[in-house]
Parts: structure tokens; C-alpha cells; sequence
């Protein structure tokens, strides 16, 4: 279809973007997905692909949960019933899956610099082809991108950059890029202000060096007066905008204007998260990552009402800094997703969103805690990678007491390779005095964060995606640094289990127990320090198996020796899309599976 786009006229490409708005509209509310962001860049979509030709020219589209659109163009229309399933459609762009997905992307702030590698790759093979990188206002506030800026605007090699400034990442853009974003918003006379004032001072007779220079000084004046790009042109782009990104004939008619431009160009373009559906241009944040919805009301399909993992921790932290004046909460952009939107609400002083920046909540958290606060910074596994440093070397090497609620740790189900949370465990546990717990219940994470604002160190409590198994009738023991928990007592076979693989652990108990087996079962509480009295105990047993949801490798089972085949974990491989329920069965993660891998072990 891509293809087929640059004979359209204004009108028709006009009429094709609400097509397509009522197409995502429909397979989205089926399949659930990324709506909003992907319904403000219908016009923008259309429009690259009018002016450039995919795959010949290369599109690197930041975050890449705004790609549904330049999927939708590039023949996998037919494929989005199957989108963010298992062995389906990814909701990434993804190499493996189509030529016209120039780079994986599932982060954020990653374009500028991809682009700018494939652009200079181009130039040093002699290959042709433009490099476009599409990046969303919120990625702006990572500093990934002006690491690329910066280098793209020194390197001088032709690059676009077009930046969709729709005031959104997940949560509301903070800080003092956003607000220089938005004074460019209101400067509507920027593009004739620009062009007239180049013209005029173009068309001057230049009369020796002196002057020339006095021109230039004057560009420069008149740039900082009425020309709110500088920010960008000081980088060493050529800024263009800001540009309607619903206005689908101004924006063919720009980037047509700028396709051949020389050396790096930045296209600002402002559109609204959510365009053509009221209720996701009303709560775009809402209809960001959403279930499957009726379309008419735009309320979930599956509307109950679930004690999720991150309400507990919410409701939890708010109760504890009602008590204690020290306590501060930090969010990367992501308010809602972690739980801390209650927090913002009822502490607005103590509350830090410092945007899509995690490196940087982690090292602001270091000099918190160093003058005498208590900070929590709930953040989701797969992000809290990019911050693998500062965690290290600003936060445990200095022994402070920064907590990390680590939310979406283990599988994360239909966002796939990029989003699951498998690697925490393997990248946190080497680092010295950061203490590691897993929750296998409610009541545990409230125990666990307790423990936590009490330690004198760095904590870490990881804690999964979706419903929040109930603690259960029985009290259970307090949390004491170090030491397991022992759940039921037999003998032969030790059933060691990390935080919510708990209630797999007691089916598979309860299975091998009514094929005539007695096995024990713990709950390992701590991933470091290991229990030490623990491992004296599992010397006892024939048969010691470790259950985690993590990856194999860097996990529970291989710091207590176990033997690679006795640790039920994930892969060496990066885990697809699907349900989790669905994963945890493909890999023989759930209780069938693991019931049955101990029945051929054993015998």
C-alpha cells in the first residue's frame, strides 16, 4: 500500500487516515494494544510514506509503540488480529518480522542514535536512501537523545529527525524541556518569522568580513528573540516547524520541501495523542496501553476490579509516609503504570517525576537518600536496566538506603522480548550490599517494604504484573533478614520457590504428593543474602528443584548450586509475546509441566 500513496491527492490521503483510525480503532479494542499514541500519528504515518520509500528509506520510529500505522502501510493489515498474541504480530517494530522495520525498538530515546549509526553506516558503504527517526516529546526527556542530537549535529551526515510533539509520553511530560516544547507551540508566526528574516538578511549586500559577521550576529539575536528552535539549530540542525501533524497537506508538502536538505534537519510536528476518538483524546494516558474495550464506551471488556501487585505497594508506601515525613517517591514518566499516582496526590512535595530518565531517578534517589530522605524509585524491570550504573556505582557502592519497588519483574505477557522482566535478578544480585527480596503474596510486599524503609542499605523487592495472590488464612512469619520461609515439611524432595511461583510451587507439592511422593516446600523470601541455613537443609534432600520466574541463568537456582535441569526458569533466549498464562505453559513453566519434568527426573 505504501506505495501506492504518492499518487494520492490531499483529499484522499485524508479520507484513507480515517479509514485507518477506524480500522485501529476496531482490531485495537479486540486485541487491546497502544492506542492513543497511534492514533496521533495517522496523518504523520501517512505522510512519510507519501514523500519517502520504505525500505529503501529507513524509518526508525522511537519507543515503537506508535508503528501500528507504518505496519498497517507496509502488508500486515491482515495480520492484526493477531497482534501482541503469541506467535502473532508484534506490537514493536521488529527486523525479523518485516524489511521495512529498519531497527527493533521497545525503549524509549534509542532513535536519534540508531538513525544516526544507519545513516553513517550508509554514508561509509556508499549505499543511498534517506534515515528518518520518528521521536515522541517524551522520549526527548531521556538523555539517550541528546546524546544522538548532539553527535548527529557534530557528524554533519544527512539525517531527518521529525519530532511528534504531542505533550504525552505515558504519563504528563515534565520538566524543562517539555515547557520549551510548549513555548514553541505558541509561537504560530514561527515559520513566516523565520523565512522572512532570512530572506531579508540574505538578500543584503555583504560587504567585507566585518559585516558578514554583523549579519550573522543578527541572525543569531533574532534567533533567540522570535526563533524558539534554537535549541535544536545550537545542536547543529536545521529546524523546521512547528507543523499541524493532522493537517496531512502541509505535512507532505514540508517534508517534500526538506526531503534533499543536506546535513541533519529536526521537523517539528504537533499532534493529539488519541486524534478521532473522544474518549482516548479525553484520557490519553488511559487509553495508552489498553485491554480489549467496547468501542462505544470505551470501558474494558473485562471490567473486575483486580488487587494488583502495584496497588498493594500504593496503598502501602501512602500509608507509611503518612507516618513518616522522609519518605519520597520517584517515577520515570510512569506515575500510573508503578502505583504512585496516589503518592503524587497525597505528598506533592515528596513526589519526583523526573521523566523518561531512569539513569537519572536512580542517581537524583543517591543524593536524596545521602541528605537524610528515604526514597522509593518504582520503576518496571525492563527499564530499570538502563540504570544498571548508576544503581552500582552511585547507590550501592555508597550503601544508601534507596529503595527499588521493582514492578513487572518476571513475565510480562504481550509486549514480548522487549518488556519482560527476566533479567533483574541476574543483573542486581552480583552488585555488593544491595539486599534482593521477592514477595510470593500481598501480604508479603506490605511485610517486605517495611522491611525495607528499615534497613540501612539498598533494597530491592521485585514483584510481577497483574493480580496480587491473597496472603491466605494463616499468619504468616515476619520478614528477618536473610531467612527463608518453610511452607510444608516432607522428605527426599525440596521444592525451593521465588516469589510468586509459590502457588505453583503448592500445586506441584500437591501433585507429586498424590503420586506418592512427600515433598517439602519453601519460600525463599530473600535472593541475597542467600539463607544460609537453607542451603544446609537441602543437603538432606535427593532431589532439590528451584522455581523462579526469571531467567535461568543469574538466578535463585544457580547461586544455590542446583543443577541447570532441577531450575525451572526462562531460557538463554528472549521470551515472545503472549498471555502469561500461555508462556509459562510453552516452556513447561506451570504446574503440568513442572509436575511432570520431576516425575522423569525422579525416576
Amino acid at each position: 500500500m505504501h506505495n501506492k500513496l504518492k499518487n494520492l491527492n490531499a483529499k484522499e490521503l485524508a479520507s484513507l487516515a480515517e479509514n485507518i483510525r477506524g480500522f485501529l480503532i476496531r482490531s485495537i479494542s479486540d486485541t487491546g494494544g497502544h492506542l492513543a499514541s497511534n492514533l496521533g500519528v495517522v496523518e504523520l504515518t501517512l505522510a512519510l510514506h507519501a514523500v519517502f520509500s520504505s525500505p529503501k528509506d529507513k524509518f526508525v520510529w522511537d519507543v515503537g509503540h506508535q508503528s501500528y500505522v507504518h505496519k498497517i502501510l507496509t502488508g500486515r493489515k491482515n495480520a492484526f488480529s493477531t497482534l501482541r498474541k503469541m506467535d502473532g504480530l508484534s506490537g514493536f517494530p521488529k527486523v525479523r518480522e518485516s524489511e521495512h522495520d529498519a531497527f527493533g525498538t521497545g525503549h524509549s530515546s534509542t532513535a536519534i542514535s540508531a538513525a544516526l549509526g544507519l545513516a553513517a553506516a550508509r554514508d561509509a558503504l556508499g549505499k543511498t536512501g534517506k534515515v528518518v527517526a520518528i521521536v515522541g516529546d517524551g522520549s526527548m526527556t531521556g538523555g539517550q537523545s541528546y546524546e544522538g542530537l548532539n553527535n548527529a549535529g557534530r557528524a554533519n551526515t544527512d539525517l531527518l529527525v521529525v519530532l511528534n510533539d504531542n505533550q504525552m509520553s505515558i504519563g504528563k511530560n515534565v520538566g524543562a524541556i517539555s515547557r520549551h516544547l510548549n513555548d514553541i507551540r505558541t509561537t504560530p508566526a514561527y515559520l513566516g518569522a523565520k523565512r522572512g528574516a532570512h530572506n531579508l538578511l540574505d538578500n543584503l549586500p555583504l560587504v567585507g568580513a566585518p559585516l558578514s559577521k554583523g549579519l550573522e550576529t543578527a541572525k543569531d539575536i533574532l534567533k533567540y528573540m522570535v526563533i524558539k528552535g534554537v535549541l535544536f539549530e545550537e545542536l547543529g540542525f536545521r529546524y523546521f516547524g512547528p507543523v499541524d501533524g493532522h493537517d496531512i497537506k502541509s505535512l507532505v508538502e514540508v517534508m517534500r520541501r526538506i526531503k534533499d536538505i543536506k546535513g541533519p534537519v529536526l521537523l517539528h510536528v504537533l499532534t493529539q495523542k488519541g486524534k478521532g476518538y473522544a474518549q482516548a483524546e479525553d484520557a490519553p494516558h488511559a487509553f495508552h496501553g489498553v485491554e480489549a474495550f467496547e468501542v462505544k464506551t470505551g470501558q474494558p471488556t473485562n471490567d473486575t476490579v483486580k488487587e494488583t501487585y502495584a496497588k498493594v505497594f500504593s496503598e502501602h508506601l501512602c500509608k507509611r509516609a503518612v507516618q513518616n515525613s522522609h519518605i519520597a517517591a520517584i517515577t520515570a514518566a510512569m506515575p500510573d503504570g508503578t502505583g504512585l499516582t496516589r503518592f503524587a496526590t497525597q505528598f506533592p512535595n515528596r513526589f519526583f517525576d523526573v521523566g523518561i530518565a531512569e539513569a537519572h531517578a536512580v542517581t537524583f534517589a543517591a543524593g536524596l537518600a545521602i541528605n537524610g530522605m528515604r526514597p522509593v524509585v518504582a520503576v518496571y524491570s525492563s527499564f530499570l536496566q538502563r540504570a544498571y550504573d548508576q544503581i552500582l556505582h552511585d547507590v550501592a557502592l555508597q550503601n544508601l538506603p534507596v529503595i527499588f519497588a521493582i514492578d513487572r519483574a518476571g513475565i510480562v505477557g504481550e509486549d514480548g522480548e522487549t518488556h519482560q522482566g527476566l533479567y533483574d535478578l541476574a543483573f542486581l544480585s552480583h552488585i555488593p550490599n544491595i539486599v534482593i527480596l521477592a514477595p510470593a503474596n500481598a501480604g508479603e510486599l506490605r511485610d517486605m517494604l517495611d522491611f525495607a524503609l528499615a534497613h540501612n542499605g539498598p533494597v530491592a523487592i521485585r514483584y510481577p504484573r497483574g493480580e496480587a495472590a491473597p496472603q491466605g488464612g494463616d499468619a504468616t512469619p515476619p520478614i528477618i533478614y536473610g531467612c527463608a520461609q518453610t511452607v510444608r515439611t516432607g522428605a527426599n524432595i525440596a521444592l525451593v520457590s521465588v516469589g510468586t511461583m509459590l502457588a505453583t510451587a503448592l500445586k506441584v507439592a500437591d501433585n507429586l504428593q498424590e503420586a506418592g511422593f512427600s515433598p517439602s516446600v519453601y519460600n525463599a523470601r530473600f535472593i541475597k543474602p542467600i539463607d544460609e541455613t537453607l542451603l544446609f537443609r537441602l543437603k538432606d534432600y535427593g532431589y532439590v528443584f528451584v522455581l523462579e520466574d526469571a531467567a535461568q541463568w543469574g538466578g535463585v537456582g544457580e547461586r544455590l548450586g542446583v543443577p541447570q535441569g532441577h531450575r525451572f526458569a526462562f531460557p538463554d533466549r528472549f521470551i515472545e509475546s503472549g498471555t502469561q498464562e500461555e508462556l509459562f505453559a510453552r516452556y513447561k513453566l506451570d504446574a503440568v509441566g513442572i509436575t511432570n519434568r520431576i516425575k522423569e527426573i525422579i525416576k
